[in-house]
């Protein structure tokens, strides 16, 4: 789906839904990485996460387009449109819109370390490299030294 077409059924769920116009901008936003979508209150602009059309259904996109239109319609009109206000959860409720957007379970990328040993043996695991020359062992004082540096896996407790 282009921008083009999100744009387009924006305007078509506003129009069946809420009886008005949307007569701004309706565009993915590939960096919304915790919501599905957001309102911006200055432009008057709706952005949608464009992982809910590619993980979820359409189903979901539309859900979280009436959720986004919820806000815009409330606060054109200037009444309150934030999600704790009752005039935004009946809106929301009347429309049939989701309240939140699904969770996207993103696989995360293997975290590396720096690992380092000090003279008795106990083993440092740090995610940023430290001067060995400043900072001794936590448990005994002795000097580090640096052991290996990639992923923390099983081989290294």
């Amino acid at each position: 789906m282009t921008n083009q077409e999100l744009q387009k059924l924006v305007e078509k769920i506003s129009v069946e839904q809420f009886k008005q116009p949307f007569e701004h901008q309706a565009t993915f936003n590939k960096r919304l990485r915790t919501t599905g979508g957001r309102y911006l209150l200055a432009t008057h602009d709706i952005e949608i996460n464009p992982l809910m059309l590619t993980e979820f259904d359409l189903n979901n996109l539309i859900g979280i387009i009436k959720h986004e239109l919820v806000h815009y319609h409330l606060h054109i009109h200037h009444l309150p449109h934030m999600h704790r206000d009752k005039n935004f959860k009946q809106l929301l409720k009347q429309v049939d819109g989701l309240r939140y957007a699904p969770t996207v379970n993103k696989p995360q990328k293997p975290q590396k370390y720096w690992v380092y040993m000090c003279e008795n043996g106990h083993k440092i695991y740090r995610q940023r490299r430290i001067n060995t020359a400043h900072f001794v062992c936590g448990d005994c004082k002795t000097a580090l030294k640096l052991a290996r540096y990639g992923y923390l896996n099983n081989n290294l407790n």
